[in-house]
Protein backbone atom coordinates (compact mmCIF):
# COMPACT_ATOMS: atom_id res chain seq x y z
CA UNK A 1 0.00 0.00 0.00
CA UNK A 2 1.49 3.42 -0.90
CA UNK A 3 2.15 5.71 2.01
CA UNK A 4 -0.34 8.48 2.62
CA UNK A 5 0.86 12.04 2.03
CA UNK A 6 1.64 12.89 5.63
CA UNK A 7 1.45 16.65 5.11
CA UNK A 8 -2.31 16.20 4.86
CA UNK A 9 -2.70 14.53 8.26
CA UNK A 10 -5.01 16.41 10.60
CA UNK A 11 -5.82 16.37 14.29
CA UNK A 12 -9.12 14.89 15.40
CA UNK A 13 -11.34 17.06 17.59
CA UNK A 14 -15.07 16.55 18.07
CA UNK A 15 -14.96 13.78 15.50
CA UNK A 16 -13.77 16.02 12.66
CA UNK A 17 -10.52 17.30 11.18
CA UNK A 18 -8.91 20.14 13.12
CA UNK A 19 -6.61 22.31 11.02
CA UNK A 20 -3.80 24.58 12.19
CA UNK A 21 -1.92 27.38 10.54
CA UNK A 22 1.31 26.19 12.14
CA UNK A 23 2.94 22.82 11.49
CA UNK A 24 6.22 21.22 12.47
CA UNK A 25 8.49 18.80 10.65
CA UNK A 26 8.82 15.19 11.70
CA UNK A 27 12.26 13.81 10.85
CA UNK A 28 12.87 10.32 9.50
CA UNK A 29 15.73 9.07 11.74
CA UNK A 30 16.98 6.68 9.04
CA UNK A 31 17.56 9.38 6.45
CA UNK A 32 17.55 12.73 8.20
CA UNK A 33 14.89 13.89 5.76
CA UNK A 34 11.38 15.06 6.52
CA UNK A 35 8.96 12.21 7.13
CA UNK A 36 5.96 14.51 7.19
CA UNK A 37 4.33 17.55 8.73
CA UNK A 38 2.19 17.56 11.87
CA UNK A 39 -0.20 20.23 13.17
CA UNK A 40 1.13 22.40 15.98
CA UNK A 41 -1.91 22.84 18.20
CA UNK A 42 -2.85 26.05 19.91
CA UNK A 43 -3.98 26.20 23.50
CA UNK A 44 -7.48 26.95 22.24
CA UNK A 45 -7.50 23.74 20.21
CA UNK A 46 -6.52 21.78 23.28
CA UNK A 47 -9.43 23.45 25.08
CA UNK A 48 -11.71 22.42 22.20
CA UNK A 49 -10.49 18.83 22.36
CA UNK A 50 -11.10 18.62 26.09
CA UNK A 51 -14.50 20.29 25.78
CA UNK A 52 -15.62 17.88 23.04
CA UNK A 53 -14.38 14.91 25.08
CA UNK A 54 -16.24 16.18 28.14
CA UNK A 55 -19.43 16.70 26.15
CA UNK A 56 -19.26 13.19 24.71
CA UNK A 57 -18.38 11.41 27.96
CA UNK A 58 -21.84 11.15 29.62
CA UNK A 59 -23.35 9.55 26.54
CA UNK A 60 -20.41 7.19 26.18
CA UNK A 61 -20.60 6.19 29.85
CA UNK A 62 -24.35 5.64 29.52
CA UNK A 63 -23.76 2.86 27.01
CA UNK A 64 -23.86 -0.63 28.42
CA UNK A 65 -20.60 -2.50 28.88
CA UNK A 66 -21.46 -4.87 25.99
CA UNK A 67 -22.05 -1.85 23.73
CA UNK A 68 -18.65 -0.38 24.57
CA UNK A 69 -17.10 -3.81 23.97
CA UNK A 70 -18.60 -3.79 20.47
CA UNK A 71 -16.98 -0.44 19.77
CA UNK A 72 -13.58 -1.73 20.90
CA UNK A 73 -13.93 -4.67 18.51
CA UNK A 74 -14.87 -2.31 15.69
CA UNK A 75 -11.83 -0.16 16.44
CA UNK A 76 -9.61 -3.23 16.26
CA UNK A 77 -11.13 -4.17 12.89
CA UNK A 78 -10.49 -0.69 11.51
CA UNK A 79 -6.88 -0.77 12.71
CA UNK A 80 -6.33 -4.17 11.13
CA UNK A 81 -7.75 -2.89 7.85
CA UNK A 82 -5.17 -0.05 7.85
CA UNK A 83 -2.27 -1.98 9.41
CA UNK A 84 0.12 -1.57 6.48
CA UNK A 85 -0.39 2.17 6.25
CA UNK A 86 -0.03 2.68 10.00
CA UNK A 87 3.11 0.54 10.14
CA UNK A 88 4.76 2.51 7.33
CA UNK A 89 4.12 5.70 9.27
CA UNK A 90 5.63 4.18 12.42
CA UNK A 91 8.77 3.17 10.54
CA UNK A 92 9.05 6.55 8.81
CA UNK A 93 8.82 8.55 12.02
CA UNK A 94 10.36 6.17 14.58
CA UNK A 95 12.81 4.12 12.50
CA UNK A 96 12.14 0.53 13.56
CA UNK A 97 12.14 -2.21 10.90
CA UNK A 98 8.83 -2.56 9.12
CA UNK A 99 8.11 -6.08 10.48
CA UNK A 100 8.43 -4.71 14.02
CA UNK A 101 6.16 -1.79 13.12
CA UNK A 102 3.56 -4.22 11.77
CA UNK A 103 3.79 -6.18 15.03
CA UNK A 104 3.31 -2.95 16.96
CA UNK A 105 0.11 -2.12 15.07
CA UNK A 106 -1.11 -5.69 15.53
CA UNK A 107 -0.45 -5.34 19.23
CA UNK A 108 -2.76 -2.33 19.45
CA UNK A 109 -5.65 -4.20 17.86
CA UNK A 110 -4.92 -7.28 19.98
CA UNK A 111 -5.02 -5.23 23.19
CA UNK A 112 -8.36 -3.75 22.17
CA UNK A 113 -9.82 -7.21 21.49
CA UNK A 114 -8.43 -8.80 24.63
CA UNK A 115 -9.38 -5.86 26.84
CA UNK A 116 -12.97 -5.80 25.60
CA UNK A 117 -14.15 -8.89 27.58
CA UNK A 118 -12.87 -7.58 30.93
CA UNK A 119 -15.48 -6.79 33.58
CA UNK A 120 -16.00 -3.89 35.94
CA UNK A 121 -16.70 -5.56 39.27
CA UNK A 122 -19.39 -4.78 41.82
CA UNK A 123 -18.62 -5.90 45.34
CA UNK A 124 -21.34 -6.66 47.88
CA UNK A 125 -19.93 -5.56 51.21
CA UNK A 126 -22.99 -6.31 53.30
CA UNK A 127 -26.37 -7.83 52.54
CA UNK A 128 -28.43 -8.63 55.60
CA UNK A 129 -31.53 -7.53 57.43
CA UNK A 130 -29.87 -4.29 58.53
CA UNK A 131 -28.51 -2.92 55.25
CA UNK A 132 -27.28 -3.50 51.72
CA UNK A 133 -23.85 -2.10 50.84
CA UNK A 134 -22.44 -2.35 47.32
CA UNK A 135 -19.21 -0.87 45.90
CA UNK A 136 -19.14 -0.29 42.15
CA UNK A 137 -16.80 1.29 39.63
CA UNK A 138 -17.49 4.54 37.79
CA UNK A 139 -15.53 6.18 34.95
CA UNK A 140 -13.29 9.07 35.87
CA UNK A 141 -14.34 11.29 32.95
CA UNK A 142 -11.82 12.57 30.41
CA UNK A 143 -8.42 10.86 30.12
CA UNK A 144 -5.26 12.33 28.62
CA UNK A 145 -3.15 9.59 27.02
CA UNK A 146 0.41 10.89 26.63
CA UNK A 147 2.53 8.47 24.63
CA UNK A 148 6.29 8.24 23.96
CA UNK A 149 8.31 8.03 20.77
CA UNK A 150 9.71 4.52 21.09
CA UNK A 151 6.31 2.80 20.54
CA UNK A 152 3.91 5.50 19.36
CA UNK A 153 1.01 3.07 18.84
CA UNK A 154 2.20 0.22 21.03
CA UNK A 155 2.18 2.29 24.19
CA UNK A 156 -1.30 3.50 23.33
CA UNK A 157 -2.42 -0.13 23.68
CA UNK A 158 -2.27 0.11 27.45
CA UNK A 159 -4.35 3.28 27.61
CA UNK A 160 -6.96 3.50 24.87
CA UNK A 161 -8.95 0.28 25.31
CA UNK A 162 -9.08 0.23 29.13
CA UNK A 163 -9.98 3.92 29.36
CA UNK A 164 -12.80 3.58 26.82
CA UNK A 165 -14.13 0.31 28.23
CA UNK A 166 -14.38 1.93 31.65
CA UNK A 167 -16.59 4.68 30.19
CA UNK A 168 -14.07 7.49 29.80
CA UNK A 169 -13.36 9.55 26.71
CA UNK A 170 -9.74 9.97 25.59
CA UNK A 171 -7.56 12.76 24.25
CA UNK A 172 -4.36 11.34 22.75
CA UNK A 173 -1.24 13.47 22.85
CA UNK A 174 1.65 11.66 21.09
CA UNK A 175 5.32 12.59 21.27
CA UNK A 176 6.33 15.46 19.05
CA UNK A 177 8.95 13.14 17.54
CA UNK A 178 6.37 10.56 16.40
CA UNK A 179 2.92 12.13 15.90
CA UNK A 180 2.12 10.89 12.38
CA UNK A 181 0.81 7.40 13.15
CA UNK A 182 -1.40 8.71 15.96
CA UNK A 183 -2.81 11.41 13.69
CA UNK A 184 -3.71 8.81 11.10
CA UNK A 185 -5.21 6.59 13.80
CA UNK A 186 -7.46 9.47 14.85
CA UNK A 187 -8.61 9.89 11.26
CA UNK A 188 -9.41 6.19 10.99
CA UNK A 189 -11.40 6.14 14.23
CA UNK A 190 -13.59 9.12 13.28
CA UNK A 191 -15.91 6.76 11.43
CA UNK A 192 -15.86 4.14 14.19
CA UNK A 193 -16.64 5.85 17.52
CA UNK A 194 -19.00 8.74 18.36
CA UNK A 195 -17.65 12.26 17.97
CA UNK A 196 -15.52 13.39 20.90
CA UNK A 197 -14.89 9.91 22.28
CA UNK A 198 -11.35 9.75 20.83
CA UNK A 199 -9.44 12.95 20.02
CA UNK A 200 -5.85 13.37 18.82
CA UNK A 201 -3.93 16.58 19.31
CA UNK A 202 -0.29 17.19 18.40
CA UNK A 203 2.37 19.80 19.00
CA UNK A 204 5.80 20.61 20.26
CA UNK A 205 6.99 23.04 22.84
CA UNK A 206 4.38 23.78 25.44
CA UNK A 207 1.66 21.28 24.55
CA UNK A 208 2.80 18.66 27.06
CA UNK A 209 2.75 21.16 29.90
CA UNK A 210 -0.64 22.46 28.79
CA UNK A 211 -2.03 18.93 28.93
CA UNK A 212 -0.57 18.05 32.33
CA UNK A 213 -1.90 21.26 33.91
CA UNK A 214 -5.27 21.40 32.12
CA UNK A 215 -8.14 21.40 34.64
CA UNK A 216 -10.43 19.58 32.21
CA UNK A 217 -8.66 16.23 32.54
CA UNK A 218 -9.73 13.77 35.20
CA UNK A 219 -6.83 11.39 34.59
CA UNK A 220 -3.43 11.54 32.92
CA UNK A 221 -1.91 8.29 31.73
CA UNK A 222 1.70 9.02 30.84
CA UNK A 223 4.51 6.86 29.49
CA UNK A 224 7.96 8.39 29.18
CA UNK A 225 11.06 9.38 31.09
CA UNK A 226 11.17 9.66 34.85
CA UNK A 227 12.17 13.33 34.64
CA UNK A 228 9.17 14.20 32.48
CA UNK A 229 6.94 12.01 34.64
CA UNK A 230 7.83 14.14 37.65
CA UNK A 231 6.81 17.24 35.69
CA UNK A 232 3.50 15.62 34.72
CA UNK A 233 2.79 14.67 38.32
CA UNK A 234 3.66 18.16 39.51
CA UNK A 235 1.37 19.75 36.93
CA UNK A 236 -1.48 17.39 37.76
CA UNK A 237 -1.11 18.04 41.46
CA UNK A 238 -2.65 21.50 41.25
CA UNK A 239 -6.06 19.99 40.47
CA UNK A 240 -5.50 16.57 42.11
CA UNK A 241 -5.81 14.97 38.68
CA UNK A 242 -5.19 11.26 38.95
CA UNK A 243 -2.09 9.90 37.22
CA UNK A 244 -0.65 6.64 36.03
CA UNK A 245 3.04 6.97 35.26
CA UNK A 246 5.03 4.30 33.42
CA UNK A 247 8.56 5.65 33.54
CA UNK A 248 12.17 4.71 33.05
CA UNK A 249 14.04 1.61 34.07
CA UNK A 250 17.55 0.21 34.30
CA UNK A 251 16.45 -3.39 34.10
CA UNK A 252 18.95 -6.03 35.21
CA UNK A 253 19.27 -9.55 33.84
CA UNK A 254 20.97 -12.17 36.03
CA UNK A 255 22.39 -15.23 34.29
CA UNK A 256 23.02 -18.04 36.78
CA UNK A 257 26.01 -20.38 36.30
CA UNK A 258 23.95 -23.34 35.10
CA UNK A 259 22.38 -21.42 32.21
CA UNK A 260 23.45 -22.79 28.84
CA UNK A 261 25.29 -20.13 26.81
CA UNK A 262 23.88 -21.47 23.56
CA UNK A 263 20.34 -21.46 24.95
CA UNK A 264 20.32 -17.97 26.44
CA UNK A 265 22.67 -15.82 24.34
CA UNK A 266 20.36 -15.03 21.44
CA UNK A 267 17.48 -14.31 23.82
CA UNK A 268 19.71 -12.00 25.84
CA UNK A 269 20.90 -10.25 22.71
CA UNK A 270 17.38 -9.32 21.62
CA UNK A 271 16.41 -8.54 25.20
CA UNK A 272 19.01 -5.79 25.04
CA UNK A 273 18.97 -4.67 21.39
CA UNK A 274 15.44 -5.09 20.05
CA UNK A 275 14.12 -1.74 18.78
CA UNK A 276 17.73 -0.50 19.00
CA UNK A 277 17.53 -0.87 22.79
CA UNK A 278 14.76 1.73 22.99
CA UNK A 279 12.38 -0.19 25.25
CA UNK A 280 11.66 0.67 28.86
CA UNK A 281 11.64 -3.05 29.75
CA UNK A 282 14.78 -3.95 27.77
CA UNK A 283 17.65 -5.63 29.60
CA UNK A 284 19.96 -2.69 30.17
CA UNK A 285 22.66 -4.38 32.27
CA UNK A 286 23.36 -8.08 32.08
CA UNK A 287 25.13 -9.86 34.94
CA UNK A 288 26.68 -13.19 33.91
CA UNK A 289 28.29 -15.63 36.32
CA UNK A 290 32.06 -15.89 35.93
CA UNK A 291 31.82 -19.60 35.07
CA UNK A 292 30.08 -18.85 31.75
CA UNK A 293 30.90 -15.17 31.23
CA UNK A 294 33.41 -15.69 28.42
CA UNK A 295 31.15 -18.09 26.51
CA UNK A 296 28.15 -15.75 26.72
CA UNK A 297 30.28 -12.72 25.79
CA UNK A 298 31.69 -14.48 22.74
CA UNK A 299 28.24 -15.43 21.50
CA UNK A 300 26.79 -11.98 22.08
CA UNK A 301 29.66 -10.36 20.20
CA UNK A 302 29.16 -12.74 17.28
CA UNK A 303 25.46 -11.87 17.11
CA UNK A 304 26.23 -8.15 17.30
CA UNK A 305 28.71 -8.40 14.45
CA UNK A 306 26.29 -10.34 12.25
CA UNK A 307 23.13 -8.30 12.75
CA UNK A 308 21.96 -5.97 9.99
CA UNK A 309 21.61 -2.28 10.93
CA UNK A 310 19.98 0.21 8.58
CA UNK A 311 16.83 1.76 7.19
CA UNK A 312 13.84 -0.12 8.56
CA UNK A 313 12.20 -0.19 5.12
CA UNK A 314 15.07 -2.25 3.69
CA UNK A 315 14.35 -5.95 3.61
CA UNK A 316 16.50 -7.90 6.02
CA UNK A 317 17.34 -4.99 8.32
CA UNK A 318 17.02 -6.12 11.94
CA UNK A 319 17.92 -2.98 13.88
CA UNK A 320 16.98 0.53 12.82
CA UNK A 321 18.32 3.90 13.91
CA UNK A 322 18.08 5.63 17.23
CA UNK A 323 14.75 7.40 16.97
CA UNK A 324 15.75 11.05 17.35
CA UNK A 325 18.77 13.30 17.55
CA UNK A 326 18.33 14.05 21.25
CA UNK A 327 18.46 10.37 22.21
CA UNK A 328 21.23 9.66 19.73
CA UNK A 329 23.37 12.31 21.41
CA UNK A 330 22.54 10.87 24.84
CA UNK A 331 23.70 7.40 23.79
CA UNK A 332 26.86 8.74 22.15
CA UNK A 333 27.66 10.71 25.30
CA UNK A 334 27.50 7.53 27.40
CA UNK A 335 29.58 5.68 24.82
CA UNK A 336 32.24 8.40 24.72
CA UNK A 337 32.39 8.33 28.51
CA UNK A 338 33.11 4.61 28.44
CA UNK A 339 35.84 5.15 25.87
CA UNK A 340 37.39 7.94 27.94
CA UNK A 341 37.30 5.71 31.04
CA UNK A 342 39.11 2.96 29.17
CA UNK A 343 36.32 0.40 29.30
CA UNK A 344 36.68 -2.72 27.20
CA UNK A 345 34.63 -2.29 24.04
CA UNK A 346 34.02 -5.89 22.95
CA UNK A 347 32.29 -4.85 19.71
CA UNK A 348 30.68 -1.80 18.17
CA UNK A 349 31.68 1.65 19.33
CA UNK A 350 31.23 5.11 17.92
CA UNK A 351 29.65 5.18 14.44
CA UNK A 352 32.22 4.87 11.68
CA UNK A 353 32.28 6.62 8.30
CA UNK A 354 30.10 3.98 6.63
CA UNK A 355 27.27 4.44 9.11
CA UNK A 356 27.57 8.22 9.15
CA UNK A 357 27.48 8.31 5.34
CA UNK A 358 24.01 6.74 5.40
CA UNK A 359 22.66 9.98 6.87
CA UNK A 360 20.70 8.32 9.67
CA UNK A 361 21.10 8.03 13.44
CA UNK A 362 22.72 4.61 13.34
CA UNK A 363 24.79 3.00 16.09
CA UNK A 364 25.86 -0.62 15.77
CA UNK A 365 25.11 -2.86 18.78
CA UNK A 366 27.88 -2.14 21.24
CA UNK A 367 28.89 -4.39 24.12
CA UNK A 368 31.07 -3.08 26.92
CA UNK A 369 32.92 -5.80 28.80
CA UNK A 370 32.75 -5.74 32.58
CA UNK A 371 32.84 -2.00 33.28
CA UNK A 372 32.98 -0.90 36.94
CA UNK A 373 29.63 -0.92 38.71
CA UNK A 374 30.07 2.83 39.26
CA UNK A 375 30.33 3.53 35.52
CA UNK A 376 27.70 5.76 33.96
CA UNK A 377 26.81 3.08 31.42
CA UNK A 378 25.83 0.82 34.34
CA UNK A 379 24.17 3.39 36.57
CA UNK A 380 22.22 5.33 33.93
CA UNK A 381 19.49 4.17 31.58
CA UNK A 382 21.06 4.24 28.12
CA UNK A 383 17.86 3.61 26.11
CA UNK A 384 19.90 2.70 23.08
CA UNK A 385 22.06 -0.03 21.52
CA UNK A 386 24.91 0.00 24.07
CA UNK A 387 25.05 -2.79 26.66
CA UNK A 388 27.25 -3.31 29.73
CA UNK A 389 28.02 -7.01 30.24
CA UNK A 390 29.04 -7.59 33.85
CA UNK A 391 30.79 -10.48 35.55
CA UNK A 392 29.80 -11.72 39.03
CA UNK A 393 30.65 -14.64 41.32
CA UNK A 394 28.34 -14.35 44.34
CA UNK A 395 24.55 -14.59 43.94
CA UNK A 396 23.78 -12.55 47.05
CA UNK A 397 26.03 -9.75 45.84
CA UNK A 398 24.53 -9.69 42.36
CA UNK A 399 21.00 -9.52 43.77
CA UNK A 400 22.06 -6.51 45.82
CA UNK A 401 23.53 -4.89 42.70
CA UNK A 402 20.37 -5.63 40.71
CA UNK A 403 18.28 -3.95 43.41
CA UNK A 404 20.54 -0.91 43.71
CA UNK A 405 19.48 2.39 42.20
CA UNK A 406 16.26 4.34 41.95
CA UNK A 407 14.46 2.26 39.32
CA UNK A 408 12.32 -0.84 39.70
CA UNK A 409 10.56 -1.54 36.42
CA UNK A 410 11.53 -5.02 35.23
CA UNK A 411 14.18 -7.70 35.63
CA UNK A 412 14.93 -11.21 34.43
CA UNK A 413 16.65 -14.34 35.73
CA UNK A 414 18.11 -17.04 33.48
CA UNK A 415 18.83 -20.59 34.60
CA UNK A 416 18.36 -24.26 33.73
CA UNK A 417 17.10 -24.75 37.29
CA UNK A 418 13.70 -23.07 37.51
CA UNK A 419 13.52 -23.47 41.29
CA UNK A 420 16.86 -21.68 41.71
CA UNK A 421 15.76 -18.97 39.27
CA UNK A 422 12.46 -18.43 41.08
CA UNK A 423 14.29 -18.15 44.40
CA UNK A 424 16.40 -15.34 42.93
CA UNK A 425 13.41 -13.70 41.23
CA UNK A 426 11.53 -13.42 44.52
CA UNK A 427 14.39 -11.38 45.97
CA UNK A 428 14.47 -8.78 43.18
CA UNK A 429 12.74 -5.46 43.74
CA UNK A 430 10.93 -4.60 40.53
CA UNK A 431 7.38 -4.51 39.25
CA UNK A 432 7.90 -7.53 36.97
CA UNK A 433 10.49 -10.30 37.06
CA UNK A 434 10.68 -12.78 34.17
CA UNK A 435 12.35 -16.18 34.35
CA UNK A 436 14.01 -17.44 31.16
CA UNK A 437 12.34 -14.77 29.05
CA UNK A 438 11.94 -11.00 29.12
CA UNK A 439 9.51 -8.30 28.01
CA UNK A 440 6.57 -10.68 27.73
CA UNK A 441 3.40 -8.62 28.21
CA UNK A 442 -0.24 -9.65 28.05
CA UNK A 443 -3.52 -7.73 27.93
CA UNK A 444 -4.58 -9.84 30.91
CA UNK A 445 -1.52 -9.27 33.12
CA UNK A 446 -0.85 -6.01 34.99
CA UNK A 447 2.57 -4.41 34.85
CA UNK A 448 4.02 -1.30 36.39
CA UNK A 449 7.10 0.03 38.09
CA UNK A 450 8.35 0.49 41.63
CA UNK A 451 10.32 3.43 42.95
CA UNK A 452 11.18 5.98 40.29
CA UNK A 453 9.87 3.69 37.55
CA UNK A 454 6.31 4.81 38.01
CA UNK A 455 2.99 4.91 39.79
CA UNK A 456 0.08 2.57 39.11
CA UNK A 457 -0.23 -0.34 36.71
CA UNK A 458 -1.38 -0.94 33.16
CA UNK A 459 -3.14 -3.88 31.49
CA UNK A 460 -5.26 -6.62 32.99
CA UNK A 461 -8.14 -6.09 35.38
CA UNK A 462 -5.94 -4.00 37.66
CA UNK A 463 -5.00 -1.73 34.75
CA UNK A 464 -8.66 -1.33 33.82
CA UNK A 465 -9.54 -0.28 37.35
CA UNK A 466 -6.92 2.49 37.16
CA UNK A 467 -9.38 4.28 34.86
CA UNK A 468 -12.21 4.13 37.38
CA UNK A 469 -13.13 5.40 40.80
CA UNK A 470 -15.00 3.61 43.55
CA UNK A 471 -18.49 4.46 44.66
CA UNK A 472 -20.20 2.72 47.56
CA UNK A 473 -23.99 2.76 47.83
CA UNK A 474 -25.51 1.80 51.15
CA UNK A 475 -29.18 1.10 51.71
CA UNK A 476 -30.51 1.11 55.29
CA UNK A 477 -33.28 -1.40 55.58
Amino acid sequence: MPMRTTSALTMTVAGTAAQTLATFEVTDPATGRTAGLAPDATREQLDDAVASARAAQPGWAALSLPQRRTYLEAMADAIDDSAGELAELVTAEQGKPLPLALAEVAGLSLWLRRTAPLDLPETVNQDDAERLSVTRRLPLGVVAAITPWNYPLGQLSFKLGPALLAGNTVVIKPSGFTPLSSLRLGEILRDVVPAGVVSVITGRGGLGAWVSTHPGFDKISFTGSTATGRDVMSGAGATLTRVTLELGGNDPAIVLPDAGPDEVSEKLFWAAFSNAGQICLASKRIYVHADIYEQVAERLVRLADQVSVGDGRTEGVQIGPVSNRRQYDTVLDLLRDSLEQGHDILTGGLPGPELIAQGGLFIRPTIIGNPPESARIVQEEQFGPVLPLLRYTDVDEVIALANAGEYGLGASVWSADTDAALAVARRITSGTVWVNEVMHLSPLVPFGGLGQSGIGVESGSAGLLEFTERQTITLKR
